[in-house]
C-alpha cells in the first residue's frame, strides 16, 4: 500500500476511531435522564455500591489498550507516540470482529511499580487490561503486578496472544505428523515476552522437552546473562543437555519455534531435525527461514507471521473473541488453563488439518465466536 494512502487515510479521518452515543439527548426530558439530574440517582447509587459501576456505566464493557511504546513489533522502541497508531488500530480491530469497546492508551516509560500504579489509580473506568508492545523483562513484572493490584482481567498480547496461537496450531501440526504433542522435542528460538508466555504455556499442557535459545546461545538454569523468568523455564525441561549453539541443539528435534529474527535458521539445520520437522517461523516481517527453503530441506507443516503465506499464526486469532469471551462472564483472570482452552477451541475450527491449514485463517467466519465459547465454557467449568 502507498505511503501516501495511509498518511490520507488516517490524516483526514484523524485516526481510526471515534466515540458514537447509545443514548439520543434532542429535549430537556432525555437530558435529564441521560444526564442531570437523572445520572444523580446512578452516582448515589454506585456511592453506596461501587459494584455496581460496571452495571450502569460503560466501565463494566470498556477495555484499555496500554502500551509504553518500547518494543513495537519490527520497529523496536518507539516510544508511547510511536506506538500509540498500534493500539487504535487493535481497538478498531476489537470493535469491528468482536463489538468489544477498546479505549487506547499510551505512558510513558517510567518503572514497572509507576506504571502499575498509575494503571490501578484509573482502574475503576475499565473491564480490562489489554497490555500491547511492552519491553521484556519489564512487561512480566507489569503484567504480574496489576494482575495483583486490580480485581479485572490483565492480558499482554505479545504474550498469551502468541502463546495461544501457537499452541493452536501445535495441536494440528502433531496430527499431520503422526505425532503426540506432549512427546515431540522443542527448539525455541527467541525468549522475549512472547517466548516466555509460549514456554510456560507448552510446559503447563505436559511438554517436557524444551531447549530454549536467546541472543547469547543456549538458556539453562545457571546461566547469568539471562533474567530469572527465562533461566526459570530453562530449569523445567527435561533435556538439560548442555548444547553450544543452535546448529547443535536443533539435532533431531521434532519442532523449531522462532520468535526471534530473520534468518536464523538455514536449511541444513532443518535436515538435522527429526524426521517431518514442525516449523514455526514466526519472526516479522521477515521470517527466521524461508518457508520454501524449509520445505525443499523436509519440514513437513511451515507456519510463520506473514499472512504471504499458509498457516499465519497471528495474535488477531485469540484477542477479539478473548475478551468478548472475558466481559460476557465475569472471569477476571487470563491464567494458562484458560489459554488451553482456547488454544484448544481454535485448534477444533480446523476439522481437517492440512500442511497448509493447521490453524484458521485470520478472518474465516466464527473465529471471534469460537474463541469466546472457549472462555464461556472455561467458565461454566468453574462454577
Amino acid at each position: 500500500m502507498e505511503q501516501e494512502t495511509i498518511l490520507s487515510l488516517h490524516a483526514n479521518n484523524r485516526g481510526v476511531l471515534g466515540i458514537s452515543p447509545k443514548l439520543e439527548v434532542k429535549n430537556k426530558e432525555e437530558l435529564g435522564e441521560a444526564y442531570t439530574p437523572g445520572v444523580a440517582v446512578i452516582s448515589k447509587l454506585i456511592e453506596k455500591y461501587p459494584e455496581l459501576r460496571a452495571k450502569y456505566t460503560m466501565s463494566g464493557k470498556l477495555v484499555a489498550l496500554v502500551t509504553d511504546g518500547s518494543a513495537v513489533l519490527g520497529l523496536g522502541n518507539i516510544g508511547p507516540g510511536g506506538g500509540l497508531p498500534v493500539v487504535e488500530g487493535k481497538a478498531l480491530l476489537y470493535k469491528d470482529l468482536a463489538g468489544v469497546d477498546a479505549l487506547p492508551l499510551t505512558v510513558n516509560q517510567v518503572s514497572p511499580d509507576e506504571l502499575v500504579e498509575t494503571l490501578k489509580n484509573v482502574s475503576q473506568s475499565f473491564a480490562g487490561f489489554h497490555l500491547e508492545d511492552i519491553a521484556a523483562p519489564r512487561c512480566f513484572e507489569i503484567e504480574e503486578k496489576l494482575a495483583k493490584a486490580v480485581n479485572i482481567p490483565v492480558y499482554h498480547d505479545d504474550q498469551e496472544g502468541t502463546a495461544i496461537v501457537v499452541l493452536a496450531g501445535l495441536i494440528n501440526a502433531a496430527k499431520l505428523v503422526g505425532k503426540s504433542l506432549t512427546d515431540l522435542k522443542f527448539v525455541l528460538n527467541g525468549v522475549g515476552a512472547s517466548g516466555v508466555a509460549t514456554a510456560r504455556l507448552l510446559l503447563s499442557v505436559g511438554i517436557k522437552n524444551l531447549t530454549l535459545i536467546d541472543i547469547d546461545g543456549p538458556v539453562y538454569p545457571d546461566s547469568k546473562n539471562y533474567n530469572h523468568y527465562q533461566t526459570d523455564l530453562a530449569a523445567q525441561s527435561a533435556d538439560q543437555t548442555r548444547y553450544a549453539s543452535l546448529d547443535e541443539a536443533i539435532v533431531g528435534k521434532d519442532v523449531f519455534i522462532g520468535l526471534s529474527d530473520a534468518d536464523v535458521l538455514n536449511g541444513d539445520q532443518v535436515k538435522k531435525m527429526a524426521s517431518n520437522p514442525i516449523i514455526f517461523a514466526l519472526a516479522n516481517p521477515k521470517p527466521e527461514i524461508d518457508p520454501e527453503i524449509a520445505k525443499t530441506a523436509g519440514a513437513k507443516v511451515i507456519a510463520t507471521g506473514s499472512s504471504q503465506y499458509p498457516n499465519q499464526v497471528n495474535n488477531i486469532l485469540a484477542f477479539p473473541g478473548l475478551f468478548k469471551g472475558l466481559l460476557a462472564t465475569g472471569l477476571k483472570r487470563v491464567d494458562l488453563a484458560l489459554e488451553k482452552a482456547v488454544a484448544e477451541g481454535l485448534a477444533s475450527m480446523v476439522k481437517q488439518p492440512t500442511a497448509d491449514r493447521i490453524v484458521p485463517g485470520v478472518f474465516d467466519d466464527g473465529v471471534v465466536d469460537i474463541v469466546a465459547k472457549s472462555v464461556q465454557k472455561f467458565a461454566q467449568g468453574k462454577k
